[in-house]
C-alpha cells in the first residue's frame, strides 16, 4: 500500500459505498477518515440485502408499466410494490421525477448493464487485496418467469442488457430444473446470466473495514458529522462523539450516506434527491441437514414476486425483496415478511424457516434510478451515492470512478467528471 501523501479526505458514511471508497482512495495513498454515526461499519442498508451481484438486474424501473402496477398494488399490503398514500411533498416530488425520467429507461439501463460489468473485477480486485471473505458464489442468476407476458418482456430487456455488454440466455422450465434441481413450482421459462454472482454484503463491508484499518485509515464510529465549512482549500466539519464536539479541516468530503445524503447534500449546497425506498429481507439459517439439501445453491430472481435470493455458505438462505415508498421508516412489519416465509415454503417446500431472521433496510434512490458519482458545487465536495437496490452490484466501478475524480481534483484542478445521476 502506498504511504500517506498528507492530502486529507472525509467520508461520510460507512456502508458499501463508503468502504469501498474508503478502500480505492487509500490504495491511491491519501490520508482517509472514515465517518459513521453507527457503532460499526455496514448496519444500516449494508446489513442484510439480497445478496446479488447483479448486472442481469440492470433494468431501470423508470417505466409505465411500474407506474401501473403502483397505481393498482396501492392498497394491497402484501404487493411487491407497496406507496403509502399519505402526501409528502418529498415522496410525490421524487414521483413526478421519476416519471420524468422515464424517457431516459433504455438509456439508462444500458449505462446501468456496463456499470455493473465494470463493478464485478474491482470488487474481485478489492477482495484479493483486503482478504475479505464474504461466502462468494460465482453460480450465475436464474431469473424465473411465470408466464409469457413477463418472459416477453424479459426478452425486451435482455437486448439492452446484451447492447450494454452482457450475456444472458434463455432456457426453457426443464432446462431451469438442471440449472438448479432444488427450484420447484409450475413456471414457464427463464433467463440465465453464468457471470452474475452471489455474497454477503455485510462480511464483505468488516473485511475491508478491518483492512482499512491495517492501512492507517481513521475509523470513526458513533460519530455524528454536521454544520460543514466549505472554502477554497477544503471543507470544515463539526465532528461529535459521545457528546464532544471537534472542528476539523479536510482536503475533501465524499458523500457516501446512503438515505441521509440528501441533508448533507443540502448543507453542502447540493441538490441530491434521494428517497428512502425499504426493501425486507429473511436470512433463513439452517442448521438442520435437510433443509442444507433442499435450499438452492444458484441465485434466483422472480419477476412476479420481485424478489431474489442468495446462498450465504452453507448454512444461510437470504431471501431479499419488495419496494415500500413509506418514508424514513425502518419498522419490519409481519405482513411484509410473510409473503417472503410463504414463498421458500412454495418453492423450496424442505427448507425449515423456524430460524428465519427478518431485516428492512432503507434504499437510497435517485428518481432516474442512477447514482450520483462526481462532485458537486463547492470545491473539495463530492458524491457517490444513490445507487437504490443496486448499490452492491455497482459499489466497485463508482468507488474507482469517485477516487479518480477526487486523485484528478485534487492533483490538476480539474473538478467535474463522471454524474451518472444526470438524465442523458
Amino acid at each position: 500500500m502506498t504511504k500517506s501523501n498528507k492530502t486529507r479526505i472525509a467520508i461520510l458514511g460507512a456502508g458499501i459505498t463508503g468502504i469501498t471508497t474508503a478502500w480505492a482512495l487509500r490504495r491511491r495513498g491519501f490520508d482517509v477518515t472514515l465517518i459513521d454515526k453507527n457503532g460499526y461499519a455496514a448496519m444500516e442498508t449494508s446489513f442484510a440485502n439480497g445478496g446479488q451481484l447483479s448486472a442481469s438486474n440492470a433494468e431501470v424501473w423508470n417505466h409505465p408499466s411500474t407506474i401501473v402496477k403502483g397505481i393498482k398494488w396501492m392498497f394491497d399490503r402484501n404487493a411487491p410494490l407497496l406507496v403509502n398514500p399519505k402526501p409528502s411533498w418529498h415522496k410525490y416530488s421524487w414521483m413526478a421525477e421519476f416519471i420524468a425520467a422515464i424517457p431516459q429507461y433504455t438509456d439508462n439501463t444500458i449505462k446501468t448493464t456496463r456499470l455493473a460489468i465494470a463493478a464485478r473485477e474491482h470488487l474481485l480486485e478489492f477482495a484479493r487485496e483486503t482478504g475479505a471473505e464474504f461466502d462468494l458464489e460465482k453460480r450465475g442468476i436464474l431469473h424465473i418467469y411465470r408466464n409469457k407476458k413477463a418472459y416477453d418482456h424479459a426478452t425486451k430487456v435482455t437486448q439492452m442488457l446484451a447492447e450494454g455488454g452482457l450475456e444472458r440466455r434463455s432456457v426453457s422450465a426443464l432446462e431451469m430444473q438442471a440449472i438448479e434441481p432444488a427450484l420447484n413450482g409450475p413456471l414457464y421459462a427463464g433467463y440465465y446470466t453464468e457471470s452474475d454472482m452471489t455474497g454477503d454484503i455485510h462480511k464483505f463491508c468488516t473485511g475491508v473495514a478491518a483492512a482499512c484499518q491495517r492501512e492507517d485509515v481513521e475509523m470513526l464510529f458513533d460519530t455524528t458529522a454536521s454544520d460543514f465549512k466549505t472554502m477554497p482549500n477544503g471543507v470544515d466539519i463539526l465532528l461529535t462523539h459521545d457528546g464532544a464536539a471537534q472542528r476539523r479541516h479536510f482536503d475533501a468530503v465524499v458523500v457516501c450516506a446512503g438515505i441521509h445524503s440528501r441533508g448533507i447534500a443540502k448543507a453542502l449546497g447540493d441538490r441530491v434527491n434521494v428517497y428512502p425506498v425499504k426493501g425486507y429481507s429473511i436470512t433463513v439459517n439452517m442448521p438442520d441437514e435437510r433443509s442444507q439439501k433442499a435450499a438452492p445453491w444458484v441465485s434466483l430472481l422472480d419477476d412476479e414476486t420481485k424478489l431474489v435470493t442468495s446462498r450465504l455458505g452453507k448454512d444461510r438462505f437470504r431471501v431479499a425483496g419488495t419496494a415500500e415508498y413509506n418514508g424514513y421508516n425502518r419498522d419490519i412489519r409481519a405482513d411484509r415478511i410473510d409473503p417472503l416465509i410463504k414463498w421458500v415454503r412454495q418453492l423450496f417446500p424442505g427448507v425449515s424457516t423456524e430460524h428465519a431472521v427478518p431485516w428492512a433496510g432503507l434504499r437510497p434512490m435517485l428518481p432516474n434510478m442512477m447514482p450520483k458519482v462526481g462532485a458537486g458545487k463547492r470545491p473539495g465536495v463530492f458524491y457517490n451515492t444513490g445507487h437504490g437496490h443496486l448499490g452492491w452490484t455497482l459499489s466497485g466501478a463508482t468507488a474507482e470512478i469517485i477516487a479518480e475524480q477526487v486523485d484528478a481534483a485534487l492533483t490538476s484542478g480539474h473538478r467535474h467528471g463522471h454524474d451518472f445521476s444526470k438524465a442523458a
